[in-house]
């Protein structure tokens, strides 16, 4: 029987970082298109999987702009408790699980989310995610992480009680190639096992087990600023023209 993986694709109404960043044209095309574009890539890679996409959102503009170029997605409105600012959106992925199982009556093995806001990602890194969640089954998620460019060790400080900088970590090393390697989460990639989503009563990631996927540095910007759009639309155009892979997935874009 094939394993049953059901990918997330989540966007709320507005943004009080970057307004209705979820809607923008992203180098002339829907941003919310590459993650779906993402998805129909892996689902044609991946035939020994039982794929299903659901959008989850509130947001009756994003509803228009996903199904009226990919209308086989399952639409779930998303209810108001879980519109907040500071809801965990481990509660939005619980919600799309719960969901898609009554609506379709599988047992899902699997969620994978596919953030909006990061667009720049290959369909090898879907599949690679993936892959490293199989290949650890005692795992309860993995995300996607890029190498940090500044480590805590010794590029960050804090300021104490007393208002005096001090280390974020206190440590002794004299030398940053002495500091184990640090990773900055690139908010693109979340693979989960079912048992986790279904049994947390925190909403917090870092309560289960936790394992990383890492990708390619694009800047490790999601977009959630005007300049971080502007800064990853031009990194975009180049990686589309340079790298094969990036390229795959906008031309994969129904238009």
């Amino acid at each position: 029987m094939n394993e049953h993986v059901l990918i997330t694709i989540c966007g709320r109404a507005g943004s009080k970082g970057f307004r209705n960043k979820n809607l923008k044209i992203f180098d002339g095309l829907p941003l919310s298109h590459y993650s779906l574009a993402a998805a129909d890539l892996f689902k044609q890679q991946r035939p020994d999987l039982d794929v299903d996409v659901c959008l989850n959102t509130d947001s009756e503009l994003l509803i228009d702009v996903v199904t009226s170029k990919y209308p086989e997605v399952e639409v779930i409105r998303r209810p108001e408790e879980l519109c907040g600012d500071v809801v965990p959106k481990m509660r939005v992925y619980q919600h799309s699980l719960h969901v898609m199982e009554e609506r379709t009556g599988k047992q899902y093995d699997t969620l994978i989310d596919l953030d909006i806001t990061s667009p720049l990602r290959r369909v090898s890194d879907v599949a690679g995610a993936l892959a490293v969640k199989c290949a650890r089954p005692e795992l309860d998620l993995v995300f996607s992480v890029c190498p940090a460019r500044r480590t805590p060790y010794f590029n960050m400080a804090k300021l104490d009680e007393n208002g005096y900088a001090r280390r974020v970590i206190d440590h002794h090393f004299t030398a940053r190639q002495q500091t184990p390697p640090v990773y900055d989460l690139n908010a693109s990639i979340y693979v989960f096992g079912r048992k986790f989503l279904c049994e947390s009563e925190t909403g917090f990631l870092w309560d289960g087990k936790c394992g990383i996927y890492e990708m390619f540095d694009t800047g490790i910007v999601d977009i959630d600023s005007e300049e971080d759009y502007l800064l990853m639309e031009a990194i975009a155009r180049h990686l589309y023209a340079s790298d094969p892979a990036f390229g795959d997935v906008r031309r994969a874009i129904r238009t």
